[in-house]
């Protein structure tokens, strides 16, 4: 197989956070989005963060978080529960490492 064949646009996937505590506390389980592959603008900020530098890890967690239209969740004063957030960021990290 070519590297070419896998290049494509980057489409928006659904993401399910239906771990039994989400469930339990909102009743049923709550979908976000993604990029299926990220912008390499994206990827070089992941590789290259520190652990001390939670402003810059924050801010590439916004992109990756996304409504169904692909606009951020995470805007201006608009948190998520630290729950969700906490189950999103696991979800979401190991569907993108795969």
């Amino acid at each position: 197989m070519k590297l070419s064949q896998l290049a494509a646009k980057p489409q928006l996937i659904k993401i399910t956070l239906d771990d039994e505590s989400i469930v339990t506390q909102y009743g049923e389980p709550i979908d976000c989005y993604t990029w299926d592959r990220q912008p390499l603008e994206v990827f070089m900020r992941l590789a290259n963060q520190s652990q001390t530098d939670g402003s810059s890890i924050i801010d590439i967690i916004k992109t990756l978080i996304l409504n169904d239209d692909g606009t951020e969740v995470i805007q201006g004063d608009s948190m998520l529960p630290t729950d969700v957030l906490m189950a999103a960021i696991t979800t979401l990290t190991a569907r993108l490492g795969k």
